[in-house]
């Protein structure tokens, strides 16, 4: 990747919001939780999501107190109020939620086929969401609802759970100073053995297995080279179970001067500490492996900061999934940054998700 292409996915990746998230909100009410030390007022719609039980991380930190949760599903509902995540909160309807005096934010963490719908009620009422993945199947309400946050400066928050990897916060490090050279190459892996329960529920979507998972390396590799010229996707289906989940799939990512590709499939034994990102340059290799514990091992042609030439393994601190997510959204609240994640980098992300899996640009 040349250094002009290595600028723009990096502009790309957090430099298209400029100004504080804050600045749309009223001021009064910042003001006056910030003078008396209040935490943010959030609450989540839905239990429905696979990663929905991260409100917990939410729980748990000083940032942020949780006022309600809510479910209309009578069964889901039933599940959730045994849960430790759940216990103790107060159900209400999602008008009531919104409604909620001071509410600032919210989960939206229902099933994927209605993400999208609750996510642009929540922007229309003026709140910040974090959005769990994928950002639903129709890239046009999704691109509407990016335009509707911008337009009241709200934040938008994908619930990429490696965002705040520390492997991946070191390997932004090693491409800000340049350290890898010329980017020509990432590769990137994760997958699972799903099991029957799992098949038939991400069969739901055309997009199959990729759909479910790729969409968090998709993030990583746009974060890295930044939006493809091409993506020709390779879908395949390896087992003859009655579910028909496209179960083994690949994406190929095209660039001037790079290819990426990104590997997805329900039917790998031990998936889990296989799932790596590798970005290779001209002056070095930084490969992350795996990622969900993350274990880094560079080679460098050089001496690069406090890094010797040659292959070495880093060590890096165990990783808790969304609890630096959720420091990320408060400081941005609060007005204290900005995103490091831009809208125009969320929607190339989807589109190339979606292109990733087949599917349609304009449903």
């Amino acid at each position: 990747m040349s250094p002009s292409n290595r600028r723009e996915a990096l502009q790309l990746l957090g430099g298209a919001m400029t100004l504080p998230l804050t600045c749309g909100l009223n001021p009064a009410v910042l003001l006056g939780a910030e003078a008396v030390g209040r935490p943010i007022r959030i609450g989540q719609i839905g239990v429905g999501h696979a990663h929905a039980s991260k409100l917990s991380v939410y729980r748990d930190s000083p940032d942020y107190e949780v006022v309600g949760i809510v479910e209309p599903d009578p069964e889901l509902r039933q599940q959730a109020e045994s849960q430790d995540t759940y216990r103790g909160l107060t159900w209400m309807t999602q008008e009531q939620l919104l409604n909620v005096s001071g509410l600032q934010a919210v989960l939206v963490e229902t099933s994927v086929r209605d993400l999208l719908s609750v996510a642009e009620t929540c922007i229309l009422a003026g709140k910040h969401i974090h959005l769990d993945k994928p950002a639903g199947t129709s890239l046009p309400q999704f691109r509407r609802i990016l335009d509707l946050a911008a337009k009241k400066t709200l934040l938008v928050q994908m619930g990429y759970m490696l965002r705040y990897n520390p492997g991946i916060v070191l390997l932004r490090e090693f491409l800000k100073q340049g350290w890898l050279g010329e980017v020509f190459e990432v590769h990137t892996v994760m997958s699972k053995v799903a099991d029957p329960a799992s098949r038939y529920k991400f069969a739901e979507f055309p997009g199959g297995i990729m759909f479910e998972l790729g969409g968090h390396i998709i993030d990583l590799t746009i974060g890295v080279l930044g939006k493809p010229e091409k993506v020709t996707p390779y879908l395949r289906r390896t087992t003859k179970s009655v579910d028909l989940l496209t179960d083994n799939m690949l994406a190929v990512f095209e660039y001037p001067d790079a290819l990426a590709t990104v590997k997805s499939s329900a039917l790998e034994v031990d998936g889990f500490d296989r799932r790596h990102f590798v970005v290779c340059g001209t002056e070095g290799t930084f490969h992350i492996q795996p990622l969900d514990n993350p274990s880094v091992r560079v080679s460098l042609s050089t001496a690069r900061g406090k890094y010797a030439k040659g292959s070495q393994n880093i060590t890096l601190p165990k990783y808790i999934r969304y609890r630096d997510d959720a420091l990320d959204m408060a400081r941005i609240i609060r007005g204290e940054k900005t995103t490091d994640f831009s809208y125009d980098h969320d929607l190339v992300v989807q589109t190339a998700l979606l292109e990733s899996c087949g599917m349609s640009l304009d449903e």
